[in-house]
């Protein structure tokens, strides 16, 4: 018997390169899926690319900033599948590179807006579903940007600083109900977020910025979504079952150097 065989996980932001490859991970491991992103196109794509019918995966579309969207696919969820085991609460954005000073207050709003309030709602309502199964597991994506400082990036970095409060506070009151809640920190991941990232800091040499993001890794190199997909996938399993209130930054050894 496959770990999560029978088992609902929800994955917001499925369609991007993290979400993707834990989806990946879970289906391989007999997990059933509820893939929530806001290109209902991309995640149908994933749930194709896996082979899974739809006995084992349901593709919503949502905004995880409005709370009638989130709603909506935790109630699709349960009505589909019955419950929910895991929830890998993915999706963010980066916003741009700029001081404080320059830093527009609707970008700022924006990036707040998905990796703030839609952590939230979507914490919000998963937690009551599995409050009331009396178990269940949750990871919540933050950032090796939620840990430390990074000039240019005020909106990214205090957002995943919020994100890691948020798991710690919703850790603390899920755990008499027997609910996990631990966070993933990504350092620099081979992904599409990085690509914007690398041209908003050097827009005239992203290539360069990313050689230099690179070299700055004790281990030398980006990171995959596989990598991070590995961690999650083990948070949300019940290999990880007296594990709650964790940060587990995966970054090459980048944060704590």
């Amino acid at each position: 018997m496959s770990k999560f065989d029978g088992k609902v996980i929800v994955i917001t932001g499925a369609a991007g390169g993290i979400g993707t490859a834990a989806a990946q991970k879970l289906a391989e491991q007999g997990a059933k899926l509820a893939l929530v992103d806001l290109n209902l196109e991309a995640v149908q794509q994933v749930i194709y690319d896996l082979g899974l019918d739809d006995s084992r995966a349901i593709a919503l579309q949502a905004n995880v900033a409005k709370e009638e969207e989130v709603k909506a696919y935790v109630d699709a969820t349960v009505a589909k599948f019955g419950k929910i085991d895991g929830f890998f609460n993915n999706a963010g954005i980066e916003g741009i590179t700029a001081n404080v000073e320059d830093y527009p207050t609707e970008t700022f709003e924006m990036v707040f807006n998905v990796n703030v309030k839609g952590a939230f709602l979507g914490l919000k309502y998963v937690v009551p579903v599995m409050k009331k199964q009396g178990y269940g597991s949750i990871v919540n994506t933050s950032s090796g940007a939620g840990l430390i400082g990074s000039p240019g990036f005020v909106g990214y970095n205090s957002s995943k600083h919020a994100v890691i409060g948020m798991t710690k506070v919703v850790a603390l009151e899920a755990a008499p109900f027997g609910v996990r809640v631990n966070a993933v920190a990504p350092g620099v991941i081979n992904t599409r977020m990085m690509r914007q990232i690398e041209k908003n800091t050097v827009p005239e040499d992203a290539e360069g910025a990313r050689k230099a993001f690179g070299a700055a890794v004790p281990l030398g190199r980006y990171g995959e979504a596989e990598e991070v997909a590995n961690v999650a996938v083990f948070l949300l399993s019940d290999d990880a079952s007296y594990v709650t209130q964790s940060i587990y930054t995966v970054d090459g050894g980048q944060i704590n150097q």
